[in-house]
């Protein structure tokens, strides 16, 4: 009788759903489990990122794009087996070309399974929604488009008068929204997938480079790079839906020349951003926390600013960041990776690149570094002990088939069971390499 009922417990579906929400609070769950079980989820996606930490070089099956796709530019997973994608085998890539041209790219049989037509303009963002399998572009005129990645044309396109810097895509309760900031300092807020607008808020006099909304949905982070500009966080709500003759509810942060954020991805209203002042542009690193308030009748919106440091002179100026759990930040300097608490204290450095570092790619498990020795490294989060740190996983060099002295691995995105790469050749043409784990 015992036996049964520790049984029945292990398969309580409760157990497992508030497992997943615990290991990975960062995800939204909603239409991602499918036919699965939670302890099923659980359970495949714990194996996968084991088999990922563990991977070697021979682990992998290597495939290289064929053709001539000219220079691969922004890239992102429409589909694949991270923790938002409901277990799918299949992991597909979107890729951006110079030939005015969108992608979508089968990374376990490494083959090309859908073409845009040649676009009229250059396409200078991407991004996607996996969960519903679409991808959205934005060219140099300002057109931006949804597409499906199976028909022909777009299914839905939205002109924008100025030229655009910053996309982001948001799944919220109330559905699936797209952003977009232009070089006017206006954000445009879209229903998806229609592109209908939702409502229109000028921002800053400047471009508008950067756009994130927090993991929860809760908030949008808004900056440019401009010296001028203090970024602004928006409540969410307030930009889906508008109300007539009122401002949305936002807050200017009191830090100028911000150049990179990040959400803390289990810390959803932790914030931290990359900034740079002064003629010796020196580094530094500030975070807050958000919350909303009422006072007097009405609700605003307070950030406390929970640490901030500036990076020693010595140190060069890093150009990518990413975070962990809102108390950790991992940042490249050099030939060098640096992991650091908020407050400034160095726990890690990684010297596993010969030369710099051009490339740095984050998410909630791994971290993907790319150097100009032609070579990529991956790490993974592990959270043992009192701070999570990074676990150098699998180094991978000499990729591609036709390496020549000025080749160089340019930019690498990955899931649980596979990696993307670009190869550069030279300023007219790229090399995209896939890699998917063995199962």
């Amino acid at each position: 009788m015992v036996f049964q009922e520790w049984n029945r417990v292990a398969e309580n579906d409760h157990l497992w759903r508030n497992l997943c929400l615990k290991k990975w609070s960062f995800c939204n769950f909603s239409k991602c489990l499918g036919s699965q079980t939670w302890k099923q989820f659980f359970l495949k996606q714990t194996k996968q990122e084991y088999q990922m930490a563990l991977a070697q070089p021979e682990d992998f099956i290597f495939k290289e794009a064929t053709g001539n796709l000219g220079i691969i530019g922004p890239m992102a997973y429409l589909s694949g087996n991270g923790p938002t994608m409901g277990g799918r085998e299949k992991s597909i890539i979107c890729t951006v070309s110079s030939k005015h041209m969108l992608y979508a790219w089968d990374v376990q049989e490494g083959t090309m399974i859908w073409s845009s037509p040649v676009q009229q303009s250059s396409i200078t963002h991407l991004a996607t929604l996996p969960q519903l399998h679409l991808a959205f572009t934005v060219d140099l005129e300002g057109t931006v488009k949804v597409w499906n990645c199976q028909d022909q044309d777009a299914l839905a396109t939205f002109p924008v008068s100025q030229a655009c810097f910053s996309l982001e895509v948001c799944l919220t309760k109330d559905g699936p929204f797209l952003m977009v900031g232009n070089s006017e300092g206006d954000i445009y807020t879209l229903t998806v997938p229609e592109l209908r607008g939702v409502s229109k808020v000028h921002a800053f006099k400047y471009t508008v480079d950067l756009l994130h909304c927090s993991p929860d949905k809760k908030w949008v982070f808004a900056s440019g790079t401009h010296q001028n500009i203090l970024p602004r966080v928006f409540f969410t709500e307030c930009l889906l839906k508008p109300s007539e003759g009122k401002s949305p509810l936002s807050l200017s942060i009191p830090f100028s020349s911000c150049c990179r954020a990040c959400w803390a991805p289990r810390r959803t209203s932790r914030i931290t951003l990359m900034y740079r002042r002064g003629s010796s542009k020196k580094t530094g690193f500030t975070t807050f926390d958000l919350m909303t308030e009422r006072t007097g009748g009405r609700t605003v919106i307070q950030a406390h600013q929970v640490a901030t440091f500036l990076l020693p002179v010595h140190m060069e100026s890093p150009i990518w960041m990413g975070a962990s759990d809102g108390n950790m930040i991992v940042f490249e300097s050099g030939p060098y990776l640096f992991l650091f608490t908020i407050s400034g204290h160095q726990l890690q450095r990684f010297e596993d690149h010969q030369r710099t570092i051009g490339s740095l790619w984050a998410d909630s498990l791994h971290v993907l570094t790319t150097s100009m020795d032609d070579s990529l490294h991956v790490y993974m989060w592990e959270e043992e002990g009192r701070y999570p740190y990074l676990k150098s996983c699998c180094h991978l060099e000499h990729i591609g088939s036709d390496l020549t002295p000025s080749c160089y691995v340019s930019k690498a995105i990955c899931d649980n069971v596979s990696i993307v790469c670009v190869v550069s050749k030279n300023r007219e043409s790229s090399i995209l390499v896939m890699y998917s784990l063995h199962t």
